[in-house]
């Protein structure tokens, strides 16, 4: 059973569709990759999705769940963004980590503060915020960043930047992982670390969209690929459909303008 579903959603802002008549579900365990050109929407569908843009038409259902309808304004009220947006862990393209905090407190912090809604917060703090710091630590050694907890960001690179940003996705324990073009900031010696703890994540059945412009990643990492171009999904299928065997034109001419500009085949 599809753990996401994703029926006829769309986004404009002002008369331009930034996306249209989007369909697509994801299955539990699956990594879905998402490529296309800039421009193509793949942004802007992530951001939907974490209800940090608010679509126009359509539906999401999460878990048998419909969280978001166009059509019913019961699904829209402000005050569920919050709730629905912990279904989906998002990590930006700039890490977007707070400079004041070391990288165990930017981990942590999210969790601490959705704790102190719960009814037992008063008697049980001590024990669930040490539960909370020992998730973190947790998934910092998972990252390779348990020798960085009393670090700042500004004292750690790029690529273990994003790792703690990986790290913090993870700590509110969503239902799918979501990276926009996670390794887009870094440099070309720090994308490898990253990747790699994508790949391992991928691994273990995190269920998760990438959108990412890593044509050789995706095609080894992702259980499923869907090009986007002009806010439409032109195509979707397996790694070996859409990088070997494209029906669609343009599908055909963006992997050929790929291989052109890497100077080699995928």
């Amino acid at each position: 059973m599809a753990i996401l579903e994703v029926k006829n959603l769309g986004k404009s802002f002002g008369t331009l569709e930034v996306l249209q008549k989007i369909d697509f579900s994801l299955e539990k365990g699956e990594s879905l990759a998402i490529i296309g050109s800039s421009g193509s929407g793949k942004t802007t569908l992530l951001r939907c999705l974490n209800f940090l843009e608010k679509p126009d038409k359509g539906s999401i259902m999460v878990n048998n769940e419909v969280i978001f309808d166009a059509m019913d304004p019961a699904t829209q009220r402000e005050s569920e963004v919050r709730k629905k947006r912990l279904h989906f862990g998002l990590v930006f393209q700039n890490f977007n980590l707070f400079p004041q905090y070391t990288v165990l407190k930017n981990v942590t912090l999210a969790a601490e503060l959705l704790a102190k809604e719960r009814p037992d917060y008063k008697q049980e703090k001590k024990a669930i915020l040490n539960e909370i710091e020992d998730r973190a630590k947790r998934l910092l050694s998972q990252v390779g960043l348990s020798d960085k907890l009393d670090n700042y960001p500004h004292m750690i690179s790029g690529g273990q930047q994003q790792r703690v940003a990986i790290a913090r996705a993870l700590a509110l324990e969503p239902d799918i992982l979501c990276f926009d073009e996670p390794t887009s900031a870094l440099d070309p010696e720090l994308t490898g670390e990253v990747l790699k703890v994508i790949r391992n994540l991928a691994e273990e059945n995190t269920t998760m969209i990438i959108v990412t412009h890593e044509m050789d990643f995706a095609r080894d990492v992702a259980d499923r690929v869907i090009f986007m171009d002009e806010g439409v999904i032109v195509e979707q299928g397996s790694p070996q459909e859409v990088f070997d065997d494209p029906k669609e034109e343009r599908t055909k001419q963006f992997l050929y303008r790929y291989k052109k500009d890497k100077g080699h085949s995928l």
